[in-house]
């Protein structure tokens, strides 16, 4: 499942930082802000880190700019933001899988978590949904567990990727619930969902913005959701936390948040957690969150560093039962 980078892609050797110089908190910042996104413009992280960063623009009184370096998952942009790094207006906005999973599945991201970046935020956050057709037998987690429990991979689901997020999520459900199902991988959430209402595949893990026109439609059903708190998006589908037997502490959530790189002052990642929180505070900018998918989900800088070592370790567990398969 390892993921090998061109040389080009990969930082030259370590990544080497300069120490980022002190700045009064009132006197920051005196140029313009970048903050480097890993993905295409028009892309939901790219919509997401715009929606901030418009608001955020406006509160430090100095233009912010978003520069997209799109590539390997997200890894590049974060490759960047550090070899840009010196300046005290550098920072990035990243979904999860470059700070989490990426460290275990690619050769070489080019840099330490750890040491290289110093987490600011959690910005938001997007759970999955097992969704099966409406054609199905299957109407809850528990009968959906009874099937794929019935022994010979009898539950085939597709995700939109070897290593992909759906498809770790559906290693970890069915490890706790106690099942085999065989993966099917395609490379777009249209191409699952059309399989499944064809018959081609049982079910998949995907964003509940891509089930939901269907739910609506009749055709899909949504049988849990894999966060640990309803999704506002979604409010009335079944939480798989507590479940069915399954822990009560299940939670598989693709996130995103904003860093910044080693050696920023102390002082300036205090005022952007302040005035991102306060950003996210606003109803108007929670309702352009969920518009894409996302529900705002600010916290400290300390929290966001908990979440990514447990992560890593949760998802860096399910990875190596994958590669041993």
């Amino acid at each position: 499942m390892k993921i090998q980078l061109t040389r080009r892609m990969v930082l030259a050797g370590v990544v080497a930082l300069t120490a980022v110089p002190a700045f009064g908190q009132d006197a920051w910042p005196t140029a313009p802000v970048r903050v480097f996104v890993g993905f295409p413009a028009g892309s939901s992280p790219d919509t997401l880190a715009r929606i901030v960063t418009d608001q955020l623009a406006q509160r430090l009184g100095q233009p912010v700019v978003i520069e997209n370096r799109p590539g390997a998952g997200g890894v590049i942009g974060v490759q960047q933001m550090l070899v840009s790094a010196g300046d005290g207006h550098t920072f990035g906005t990243t979904i999860n899988g470059p700070l989490t999973t990426s460290q275990r599945m690619m050769d070489s991201t080019g840099f330490d978590v750890e040491a290289d970046i110093l987490p600011v935020t959690l910005i938001a956050t997007s759970p999955l949904v097992l969704a099966v057709s409406a054609d199905s037998d299957i109407d809850d987690l528990e009968s959906f567990i009874a099937a794929a429990g019935a022994g010979d991979e009898a539950i085939a689901y597709g995700s939109v990727g070897q290593g992909s997020g759906a498809h770790l999520t559906a290693e970890l459900f069915a490890t706790e619930a106690g099942v085999s199902m065989l993966h099917v991988p395609f490379t777009s959430y249209a191409e699952v969902t059309t399989s499944i209402l064809g018959g081609e595949i049982d079910a998949g893990f995907m964003a509940p913005s891509a089930a939901l026109p269907f739910v609506e439609a009749g055709t899909m059903r949504m049988l849990g959701m894999t966060s640990t708190e309803p999704f506002a998006q979604a409010p009335d589908v079944p939480l798989i936390a507590g479940n069915a037997g399954l822990p009560e502490d299940f939670r598989a959530e693709l996130w995103n948040a904003f860093i910044a790189p080693s050696g920023t002052d102390a002082a300036i990642i205090e005022r952007l957690n302040g005035e991102i929180a306060e950003i996210l505070a606003d109803p108007a900018v929670q309702a352009q969150l969920l518009a894409i998918g996302w529900q705002a989900a600010p916290g400290s800088p300390d929290e966001l560093r908990q979440r990514i070592v447990e992560d890593t370790a949760m998802w860096g567990a399910v990875i190596d039962r994958v590669q041993a398969q």
